[in-house]
């Protein structure tokens, strides 16, 4: 037995809240900005993804015109902030709607640490951060996709092995349905199946 759901007749926000609930994990886009008249900007948004790999290209949807997306349309740059488990409650903080003429920085305690690429700067409690100079923006419904070409990345060495950043020690955040919050959990690695390995890797469960 199935339940099926219309976007035609179910309420928009119900219909909104369904698919948060089925599109997950999602990673979080910790995106810092500045604005034109230098207020430094920084919010969470969980419609994030990388868009090219040639060039590099990572993409956020801010649902509705934020300060974010006014900002990076002001300025040109933006910085992806890594969101780690440690800093769960400073970047829900960050999702509050404080007003333009207000930092989240400073509301939320974190600290200002200048960028190597562009003017927004780097939340220095993080990890991670990929510096983003905007490529391009689309409009679809009520959402701003924003893309940014990577200009430059800095991760902490002490979550690095040689060149691989390792997962167990970034501990990442994403967002489930509704309030709810996911962490790594279990890991499990497995390499992908060769076409020449097939059926011999493949064991499909019994039912």
């Amino acid at each position: 037995m199935r339940t099926d759901f219309d976007p035609e007749t179910l309420p928009r926000r119900d219909f909104y809240r369904l698919l948060n609930s089925l599109v997950v994990p999602r990673p979080i886009a910790w995106v810092s900005s500045r604005s034109a008249e230098g207020v430094d900007n920084l919010a969470p948004h969980s419609f994030f993804t990388v868009a090219s790999v040639s060039p590099p290209i990572v993409q956020f949807t801010s649902v509705g015109v934020k300060d974010t997306v006014r900002n990076i349309l002001a300025t040109g740059d933006f910085v992806v902030n890594f969101t780690p488990e440690s800093l769960f409650a400073e970047v829900n903080a960050t999702g509050t709607d404080f007003g333009p003429e207000e930092s989240e920085f400073d509301r939320a305690g974190l600290t200002r640490e200048p960028s190597a690429t562009v003017a927004a700067m780097r939340v220095a409690e993080s990890p991670a951060a990929i510096e983003c100079r905007l490529h391009s923006t689309l409009s679809m419904g009520d959402c701003t996709l924003v893309f940014g070409e990577v200009t430059h990345v800095v991760v902490s060495s002490a979550v690095l092995d040689g060149e691989h950043p390792l997962i167990e020690k970034l501990r990442p955040l994403s967002r489930l349905g509704l309030d709810e919050w996911g962490t790594i959990g279990e890991v499990k690695e497995v390499k992908r199946i060769r076409a020449s390995d097939w059926p011999r890797e493949f064991r499909p469960r019994e039912r």
